[in-house]
């Protein structure tokens, strides 16, 4: 811990004499958050090249998958494309709205830059589309106390229509039912929950994540040649959706791999980086020499390059990511990460804020129960042609959480 800590200070001393906002930053965010969040912005200068859309760019239609009733009742995502109908179709960004609706956004945290690129992917939109959004995180998955009085809080507000990122794929459930009693609509983003309450689910294939990033491990290991593997899991909070079908699709792609894939260990705990540390380090002291390959969350996969140089296994496991981020698309460039599945973050954010738009204004004329965004795959063969802009935030953005029309 102690070297950790030493080595997030350092950078903080590194950053803070090359931008003049660091002030602001500590303003409203505690420190350790601010530590993390400078920790990601080292990998920036490697990235400047990959995204540098401006703010209000427009973008192409989005691949997606719409999912019309029948749906299985109380059920994941997952469960709604097995059990639904399914349209294979694109997304396309919704006009301006008619009027300056107010959507209120819960999401997790504001901590890695998963949910950094979401609130940009939401902000861009808000300020072409010309409504006005508030951006409520929590304080992070073990904070449901707190979410659940934000949600009660925005439905006091009277919003116009609320989108949450629930922490729970239960737990949440009654505070969505109260928010539609209200009258109000209820979206949900990129985590899954099962309320039969939302008005619209927009979110990815949260088994497809485990599924394609176990894929590309069992593909990489029959190209080095090896008959059987054993990986480890950093999956994140035990009882948040997306961990849940990381590790289930994880499974099902180990059970029908080529080659025999054993699952050593799976250490749940919420995605920052601090605890995630300190688990890649109980991690590799445990199995640290029988482990071939590590897969971790967004907040998790980064956590493992620093305790694995430490314990020199860096020539040895190879790390690949559940996800997609700015930060862990510099590691990929730098090959301490070998690959990500993308759920296209900032994609999600897009078409959330579209769709919400698009049921305040009355343009869906027959509406989905999900709209699952199509994942893609990074890795250094496709790095230098990957679409970034459809899934992580452009160079140097900090995050904003409120934007009114009118504001620049």
């Amino acid at each position: 811990m102690e070297k950790l800590m030493l080595y997030l200070q350092l950078e903080v001393e590194k950053i803070e004499t090359k931008i003049g906002i660091i002030s602001l930053a500590k303003a409203f965010f505690p420190q350790i958050v601010l530590y993390v969040l400078l920790l990601n912005m080292t990998v920036a200068p490697a990235l400047a090249d990959i995204t540098s859309a401006p703010i209000d760019s427009k973008f192409d239609p989005i691949p997606v998958y719409f999912i019309y009733p029948p749906v299985k009742h109380q059920g994941s995502a997952d469960e709604a494309l097995v059990s639904g109908r399914v349209v294979n179709d694109r997304y396309a960004m919704t006009a301006r709205s008619g009027k300056p609706w107010r959507i209120a956004f819960l999401f997790p945290h504001i901590k890695d830059p998963y949910w950094i690129g979401c609130s940009y992917g939401v902000i861009s939109e808000a300020k072409r589309l010309g409504v006005a959004v508030d951006i409520f995180p929590a304080e992070g998955y073990s904070d449901l106390v707190g979410q659940l009085r934000k949600m009660d809080e925005a439905i006091a507000a009277k919003y116009d229509a609320i989108v949450i990122s629930p922490l729970s794929q239960t737990a949440n459930n009654s505070s969505i039912a109260k928010a539609r009693a209200m009258g109000i609509p209820v979206f949900e983003l990129a985590n899954d929950s099962t309320s039969d309450d939302l008005t619209i689910k927009v979110t990815t294939s949260l088994k497809g994540m485990g599924i394609e990033a176990t894929k590309w491990v069992i593909h990489d290991a029959q190209q080095r040649g090896l008959k059987s593997i054993n990986i480890a899991l950093l999956p994140g909070p035990s009882d948040a959706g997306w961990v849940k079908g990381e590790v289930e699709g994880t499974r099902e792609a180990a059970q029908k791999a080529a080659i025999k894939v054993n699952i050593v260990d799976i250490k749940y705990g919420d995605s920052d980086r601090i605890e995630q540390s300190q688990l890649a380090e109980q991690l590799l002291a445990e199995h640290g020499k029988e482990l071939d390959y590590i897969l971790g969350c967004t907040g998790c996969a980064p956590a493992v390059i620093l305790p694995m140089k430490e314990a020199k296994l860096n020539g040895k496991i190879r790390i690949v990511a559940y996800d997609l981020t700015r930060e862990i698309a510099g590691f990929i460039r730098k090959g301490e990460i070998f690959a990500s599945a993308d759920t296209k973050g900032v994609s999600q954010a897009r078409v959330t804020i579209n769709a919400a738009v698009d049921f305040l204004e009355n343009r869906i004329k027959k509406r989905p129960h999900t709209i699952l965004i199509k994942l893609g795959l990074v890795d250094r063969n496709n790095y230098m042609t990957y679409p970034f802009d459809t899934s992580i935030a452009p160079d140097g953005y900090m995050p904003i959480l409120s934007y009114a029309p009118g504001e620049i």
